[in-house]
């Protein structure tokens, strides 16, 4: 009896709202529009909900198909989303421009009222259906809502509130909706946010793939902020004509529309667009600072160059030094890593062949020779190349976090952890690669969790019980000898096998037979931002490249920055400043090896720092140097007892 009350109370009230009879300030006037809508437009009544309409399995599945690389982004995304507001009694839906339900994932908790309400795939949600609801009603407005409890039309749907964002193609139309529904008695403003963010990180994905076959500029006003959620995206042709252009690059340039961006070409929305584009044909540049012409505001970009090129006039042909080069992005990023070193180019003819074979790879050489590097470049040239790169070093995150850090968590799931929970890493190189560096640092106790992701393609965070699928490329590296760490009982075997399908060397710095050409590209690199570029001496090269550089390709590009800030003429000369910065290293080198060889000279003069060295020597020699079991007994992270046994000049045993 009170629940017919206050169907009947509901269904008054609706009807006064929506004929203008009464008017209330709490209603808001989206949702009074769509009750127009609803009993003007549809014939509707709030207290007639009519049976949910479901389509059959094919309709469904041609429904899905239409939607191409969309769905499969987006079901990543609802992962993340689901993973973010887990346990809080939301159900995450994705909807086509039809209104069918073409994805669910569902909370347990809300799993009644979503099958009782007719949430589920196969079910149309369009508002001349269903009345006033979260994913109708933004597909009618094309806008993000809100739709609370009594804020729906039907009253069979006042115990839901739902949460929806569209997601938008590239000619501003909507393609899809994103939903969050659940039973909450407050409308909350953190799900619109999430649900909003990850509409938009679908789109930004789909813009990416829909034009990789042309070139992308990524944007924004703030450098760091370029590859994340806020960048703006123009796709443009060869010719310089733009094609699209994401929300975000609209807003940050002012524009109200497409069609004002559609109008211009990529050199009228931008002074410097072709020298911006001359620099990113080469890959490991940073961005670069661009004016937007009508007001001269300075942005940060990198273009993302297409599978084929003829950029203003700039053949792509291929270079006469490697006549089986390809004209793909990817392929170029592999290719500008080799100057006319030998070992490089195997390495990189290697790469190529086993690219797309979902062959895993092992990167190895000295710390600083760009294990880093070679592997995002590997990620660009492979057919993963629009989906995401995620890197994470084993070495630097302290080990009582790696597991979080990789697997993920559950809201609660520990002392510390976020409201919200955290996808992470793992599943968010969800389609993409995930890039392991130090991947010797890696605590025992984790690398059988590792294995069975690898082996199963599930992952299940901490706090949870239900596995999440994913689809990765693990690309791995070390500076390490992970045979001797496997035969010292330091690195398991079995991961071992898995993680070096083929494994490639890059050699040191000091090895390399084109340093000359890389240190002259690299000076090329650090002068980006200088106007007018510094000039170096053929001197200077021949200076830095008599040098043996034990730190290899990072310690040469910090002297670099150094000799490049510390230029007051634009012009690097040989000079002794240079032979300062080179010889302070070898002197240092140079100091320890000496040091080693006085033996406890040094020592007797530091007590504190000998009986450490006392301490830590007696300690491995009772657990045999097994540097993992040592620093369980000291209670101290692999890294740490790495890092004290180098202070103390301590080196494992050969």
């Amino acid at each position: 009896m009170e629940i017919s009350k206050a169907l009947s109370r509901h269904r008054e009230f609706v009807l006064s709202i929506a004929s203008g009879e009464i008017s209330d300030a709490s209603v808001d006037s989206r949702i009074s529009a769509s009750w127009r809508r609803c009993i003007q437009d549809y014939g509707l009544d709030p207290k007639d909900p009519p049976e949910t309409v479901d389509v059959g399995a094919d309709v469904l599945q041609e429904h899905q198909e239409r939607l191409g690389s969309l769905l499969s982004i987006a079901r990543v995304e609802m992962t993340n989303l689901y993973q973010q507001i887990a346990g809080s009694g939301h159900s995450i839906m994705l909807t086509d421009n039809s209104g069918l339900v073409l994805n669910y994932v569902g909370d347990p908790a809300f799993g009644a009222t979503a099958a009782a309400a007719g949430l589920r795939e196969g079910a149309q949600w369009t508002e001349s259906l269903q009345g006033t609801n979260g994913m109708g009603t933004c597909l009618a407005d094309g806008a993000p809502v809100v739709v609370h409890q009594n804020e729906h039309f039907f009253g069979s749907n006042l115990l839901l509130t739902c949460t929806a964002a569209p997601i938008m193609d590239a000619d501003e139309r909507v393609i899809a909706v994103l939903d969050a529904s659940s039973e909450s008695a407050r409308a909350q403003q953190h799900t619109m946010a999430l649900v909003n963010m990850s509409a938009k990180m679908i789109e930004n994905r789909v813009f990416l793939s829909s034009f990789r076959k042309h070139f992308i500029l990524h944007f924004h006003s703030r450098a760091e902020f370029i590859n994340t959620l806020g960048e703006g995206l123009i796709a443009f042709r060869g010719d310089g004509s733009v094609l699209a252009a994401n929300r975000s690059a609209l807003f940050q340039l002012d524009y109200k529309g497409l069609a004002e961006v559609r109008a211009r070409s990529i050199e009228e929305l931008f002074d410097n667009a072709s020298t911006l584009l001359k620099h990113s044909l080469r890959p490991l540049l940073k961005a670069v600072p661009i004016y937007e012409t009508r007001h001269a505001h300075r942005f940060f970009g990198i273009v993302q160059v297409p599978d084929t090129r003829q950029v203003f006039g700039l053949s792509a042909a291929p270079s006469a030094r490697d006549p089986g080069s390809v004209a793909s992005k990817g392929h170029e990023a592999l290719n500008a890593l080799e100057f006319g070193d030998t070992q490089m180019r195997r390495n990189i003819r290697v790469a190529q062949r086993v690219l797309d074979r979902e062959i895993p790879i092992l990167v190895t050489g000295e710390s600083g020779t760009g294990k880093g590097v070679f592997a995002k470049a590997l990620h660009l040239a492979s057919e993963r190349a629009d989906k995401p790169f995620v890197a994470i070093n084993c070495a630097s995150i302290p080990e009582a976090l790696i597991e979080s850090e990789l697997f993920g968590y559950k809201p609660g799931a520990f002392t510390g952890a976020s409201r919200r929970g955290n996808a992470g890493k793992i599943v968010q190189a969800d389609g993409g690669t995930l890039f392991l560096d130090e991947i010797g640092d890696m605590p025992l106790s984790l690398q059988a969790r590792l294995l069975r992701v690898l082996e199963e393609k599930e992952v299940v965070p901490l706090g949870g019980h239900e596995p999440v699928s994913v689809d990765l490329r693990v690309i791995s590296a070390t500076h390490r000898d992970l045979r001797a760490m496997v035969t010292e009982g330091e690195f398991r075997e079995d991961l071992f096998y898995r993680l070096q399908g083929i494994k490639i060397c890059l050699p040191a710095l000091r090895e390399r037979a084109d340093k000359r050409e890389l240190i002259r590209r690299l000076i090329a690199l650090e002068n980006i931002d200088r106007q007018p570029p510094v000039e170096a001496d053929e001197a200077v090269v021949d200076q830095l490249a008599s040098h043996d550089w034990p730190g290899n390709i990072r310690q040469l590009r910090n002297v670099l920055k150094t000799l490049l800030a510390l230029s007051e003429s634009g012009h690097l000369v040989h000079s002794s400043l240079i032979g300062e910065l080179l010889w302070d290293v070898r002197d240092t080198a140079q100091a320890g090896v000496q040091q080693e060889s006085l033996g406890d000279d040094r020592e007797s003069s530091d007590p504190l720092r000998n009986a450490e060295r006392e301490a830590l020597l007696q300690e491995l020699e009772r657990h045999h140097w097994n540097v993992s079991s040592t620093a369980r007994r000291l209670k101290l992270s692999r890294n740490t007892l790495y890092r004290k046994m180098k202070r103390c000049r301590i080196a494992l045993p050969k």
